[in-house]
């Protein structure tokens, strides 16, 4: 089957190119002075008045709860992601390559998790997570979602982390746990990102006008929690009045935009965006130019 000879491929790929972040991070290195913990203008706030009115010190201390808000969000949503591909892998045969690689991949996202964790109690900062309506959505979709809205809602959130990580782990602006922690997710989420697109493209023409607005509710809650409100405490600014600035912040709406570019294109193409489910895109920030 088409679908083992990809997972034998990537199963090997997984032998030769897995990480162990306890050993390849050297998490006691102290932070160099003066550097971000990503790219500036990456920054929700950057060349708004808010962020003019800070110092070089706090818009850096900003950056660093950025990050953090990004792996929080990154965190939530591999745990739901490995528990999607568990309740699949129990119904599929453990011999079968394909389910071999679905265990793969849930070993992967666990040292995601520990070594994203472990960098925001590196940075000390909070655990920024969605929380109320959009952690009932997460539950949700962790304990229900199958076929097409699996995938789908698993390439949104980890193409959009991968586009900022691909970016900061090649700036030297970056503080350097910021870029080794990106390069290993980067390689090892490269595999995911190919799973998840052939299963996806396999199984679209299971997919319904119900798993359409699901998988752009999805797409809403990646770009409205992306930045967590709470980070604009940390530089003493009230994080309702952060937020309404981050929206509507040209450059930050211009950096969703490009985050989302990739996943936006493959999505489009497959016909996931359109009918009842594109106003919830063209809430989410992160929607491109497309026909509808």
């Amino acid at each position: 089957m088409d679908r083992d000879l990809t997972a034998t491929r990537l199963l090997r790929s997984s032998a030769l190119n897995t990480y162990d972040p306890e050993v390849e991070i050297d998490w006691e290195a102290p932070f160099e002075p003066g550097r971000y913990y990503c790219p500036p203008e990456r920054c929700s706030l950057y060349g708004t008045e808010l962020w003019n009115g800070l110092t070089e010190p706090q818009r850096i201390e900003l950056s660093k709860h950025e990050v953090a808000s990004v792996a929080g969000l990154g965190i939530w949503f591999e745990t739901i992601l490995m528990r999607m591909l568990l309740r699949e892998y129990h119904r599929q045969d453990p011999r079968e390559r394909h389910a071999q690689y679905a265990l793969t991949e849930v070993g992967d996202e666990c040292r995601h998790s520990v070594m994203f964790g472990r960098m925001v109690a590196r940075f000390g900062c909070p655990h920024y997570r969605p929380e109320g309506r959009d952690g009932r959505l997460g539950r949700f979709v962790a304990a229900t979602a199958r076929g097409p809205r699996m995938y789908a809602a698993t390439l949104i959130a980890e193409e959009v982390l991968d586009t900022f990580q691909r970016e900061a782990m090649a700036d030297e602006r970056v503080q350097p746990l910021v870029r080794m922690v990106s390069r290993i997710h980067v390689i090892e989420e490269s595999r995911h990102v190919r799973y998840a697109r052939e299963e996806l493209a396999r199984q679209i023409a299971e997919v319904t006008t119900y798993d359409r607005v699901i998988i752009a509710r999805t797409a809403w809650l990646t770009g409205h929690r992306l930045i967590h409100a709470d980070v604009y405490r940390s530089v003493g600014i009230d994080p309702a009045v952060g937020r309404r600035a981050a929206w509507a912040n040209p450059n930050f709406q211009a950096t969703l935009r490009w985050a989302g570019e990739r996943v936006v294109e493959f999505l489009g193409e497959l016909g996931l965006i359109r009918g009842p489910a594109r106003k919830l895109w063209e809430r989410s920030g992160l929607l491109q130019e497309l026909s509808r």
